[in-house]
This record gives structure tokens, C-alpha cells and sequence, in this order.
């Protein structure tokens, strides 16, 4: 069992989890994932890690109420404990195995969207304390649903806010605001890694592949099973069929089929409303054997 050490709201209907993982936490990476599993006939649910400490034996995960499983753990409160908490799983980040010099030269910045900004937090927090302070642009709908602002300030060269509203920040979409700094404060990078929202990311590939600028995604949320088994999480990079979970989650973003993965995604939102629905009716002590096989 692993217990829930410290809880957070970080904005309406996301909070932030410290769960006591310590092997987990020892083997943990930039970019990776973990599995949790509420309890013995819980769902399994795929969370990027948003923050580890291996001396401690903790690891921070950030949720978002969607569905009946993600609200159900964002009720739990600290000292209660999850049944399965898996992990590391997928790739690390690919500048954990570059040469820490070369690293150290590069110009990255980094563009966080909504609650994809918990999972760039962990990033930008590896390559400080390799001596590389990227720029992060941390993109919302309005300063109330900002999260992670004064931890990312704490380890990234330059923080950028860009919310839709104009409430905080530039006033626009996180790709405006990287026109901004390139073309009207002369900034220059040589790679940016994005991760957020599809549609977000899409369209900072369209505008990074105007500028020459490589370009990595992580498609996150396109996985449900976590280890590959499923095909779920299937997704088109260079033509080639890929699975989200155990090939990535981390993709050249010039290279994503964005649309396809789009439309799967969407599938998923019916998908998940109507085991929402079975979820809810099974709490209650019904089990419909009509619908989704479980």
C-alpha cells in the first residue's frame, strides 16, 4: 500500500499528491510515468510524475477530476493509501543522456499547457541542477487555473505566463507569446519541448517548424493501460505506428500524426463517460453486465 503523505489544491479541480513510493522514487526520471490503482477493483489510472525525492522515498503526482476514477482519488485525503502505484515506466526525457556539456550550450525552452505544466516542472527541475536553466512559458485560461508558477520560477532561467483572458501575463496563446520573444525580444533556442493540452501542442509544432526549431511532445494522455498491451495508446510518428506508453511517452513533435491522435482521444471522452456511469452505478451496489467489459 502506498500512503498519501501531503495534499494540495492547486487550482479549481486539480490537486497535487505526495505519495510514499520510495522505490519509485529512487528509480525515478524526467518524463516518466507511473500506474495507480485506487484499490483492488479500481481502474488503472497512467500519471506523469510532476516531482520525486529519492532521499525522502516520495513522488508528486498532479490530477485533474475528468472521470469517476480521477475524481474518486482526488477525494482521498492524507494517510489514506493506494493499492498500486507502478512505475517508473516509459522513457526518460531524451536530454537525461546527452553529454552534460553539450546540454549546458543549448537554448531550450520549454511550453507548459494547463496541468501539463506539473509534468515539465520535473524537467526543468533536472537540467538546473545540471547547470542548463531553460525558459518556461506556462500557458492557462486565466491566473486561477495557473499552477506550478513559483516552483518553476525557483529552477528555470525565464518564466512567461500567457493566459487566454489577459488576467496574468501576456494576453494570448502560448504560441503568440513565442512569437514574441522570438521575433520582438530577439530570443533564441535551439529546442523546445512542449507538453499540454493536443491542440496546444499541435500548434506549437506548426509554429516551431516555421522558426527550423526541434520540437518534442509528450502524448501523455493518450494512454490507458500504461504498458503497451492495450493499443490504446497507438499513435502515428514518421508514417510508423508507435505506442504512446512504452515507445515514448516523449515524440518528435514535427513527426505526430496530431489529427489521428485527436480523434482517438475523443473516442476515449465517450468511452470514458460511460464507465463514469458503470462506476458510479457499481458504488452504489449495482453491476450492469451490459455495456463495457471490464
Amino acid at each position: 500500500m502506498y500512503k498519501i503523505l501531503r495534499k494540495e489544491l492547486l487550482a479549481p479541480n486539480i490537486y497535487r499528491m505526495d505519495i510514499e513510493a520510495p522505490r519509485v522514487a529512487h528509480s525515478a526520471k524526467p518524463g516518466q510515468f507511473i500506474i495507480v490503482r485506487l484499490d483492488e477493483a479500481g481502474e488503472r489510472i497512467p500519471l506523469t510524475i510532476a516531482d520525486y525525492d529519492a532521499t525522502e522515498g516520495w513522488v508528486t503526482i498532479v490530477t485533474q477530476t475528468v472521470g469517476f476514477s480521477t475524481t474518486k482519488l482526488c477525494s482521498m485525503n492524507v494517510g489514506d493509501q493506494l493499492a498500486d502505484f507502478a512505475g517508473p515506466l516509459g522513457r526518460p526525457s531524451d536530454f537525461v543522456k546527452e553529454d552534460p556539456e553539450v546540454l549546458r550550450n543549448k537554448k531550450i525552452l520549454f511550453v507548459a499547457g494547463g496541468v501539463g505544466t506539473a509534468p515539465v516542472y520535473p524537467q526543468v527541475k533536472w537540467l538546473s541542477e545540471h547547470g542548463v536553466k531553460a525558459d518556461v512559458i506556462i500557458g492557462a485560461k486565466n491566473k486561477d487555473t495557473l499552477i506550478f508558477v513559483d516552483k518553476m520560477k525557483s529552477v528555470a532561467g525565464n518564466v512567461y505566463i500567457a493566459t487566454d483572458d489577459g488576467s496574468e501575463g501576456f494576453h494570448g496563446m502560448v504560441t503568440d507569446l513565442m512569437r514574441h520573444l522570438i521575433d520582438k525580444e530577439g530570443k533564441k533556442y535551439d529546442e523546445v519541448i512542449a507538453i499540454g493540452p493536443m491542440i496546444m501542442m499541435k500548434f506549437v509544432c506548426k509554429t516551431t517548424l516555421e522558426y527550423g526549431l526541434k520540437t518534442i511532445v509528450s502524448l501523455n494522455t493518450l494512454m490507458v493501460d500504461g504498458t503497451g498491451m492495450c493499443g490504446a495508446c497507438r499513435v502515428t510518428v514518421g508514417g510508423k505506428t508507435r505506442f504512446t506508453c512504452v515507445d515514448g511517452p516523449e515524440f518528435d513533435g514535427h513527426q505526430v500524426d496530431f489529427d489521428e491522435a485527436m480523434r482517438r482521444q475523443g473516442m476515449y471522452k465517450t468511452i470514458e463517460s460511460r464507465k463514469a456511469k458503470i462506476e458510479r452505478e457499481r458504488a452504489e451496489g449495482h453491476v450492469c453486465k451490459i455495456g463495457l467489459d471490464r
